[in-house]
């Protein structure tokens, strides 16, 4: 599905919270959204690893990194996983990397910046927690929704706004 923020903000001001623009949009989809699933870690994307291996239908991954620019969190080849495992997309509060493949993959991916090292692999890290930056909190099963204009999080589905 297509969204577009700026409409959705227009038709659903009293839900939606809009996150700071601190983003890029990096992945191959322009717009995506879904139920939000939260994973906190810092510097170690092992937790990242284990969610792309679960089916990801209507799903979003929104990952608190801790705003880390010191290693990428999510590469190619845990995209390609999370394209075959049908999420719809990963909004990382840190870095990734292999950004050339990642724009050409069918996975909504927005990131803080890009960085070449790779994360450790330890297991750190918490699942399915409130998550917060860019001035909103992130809940698991609320939903997010992400394009061009920016990011925004709404506590239920949101259709876009027929013409």
């Amino acid at each position: 599905m297509h969204y577009v923020t700026p409409d959705l903000c227009d038709a659903y001001p009293d839900l939606v919270e809009v996150v700071e623009p601190l983003f890029s949009n990096l992945g191959g989809r322009g717009s995506f959204g879904g139920e939000i699933v939260t994973i906190k870690c810092f510097e170690d994307n092992s937790l990242v690893k284990e969610e792309v291996e679960k089916p990801g239908e209507g799903k979003v991954m929104v990952v608190d990194a801790g705003g880390s620019f010191r290693c990428a969190m999510l590469g190619d080849m845990l995209a390609e996983k999370a394209v075959q495992n049908g999420w719809e997309g990963v909004i990382m509060y840190g870095c990734i990397r292999d950004v050339d493949v990642i724009a050409d993959l069918d996975l909504g991916v927005q990131a803080l910046g890009t960085h070449p090292k790779k994360s450790e692999k330890k297991g750190v890290g918490e699942y399915q927690v409130a998550v917060s930056f860019g001035g909103v909190t992130f809940v698991p099963g609320d939903y997010v929704y992400a394009d061009n204009n920016g990011i925004i999080v709404s506590p239920e589905p949101l259709a876009m706004p027929q013409d």
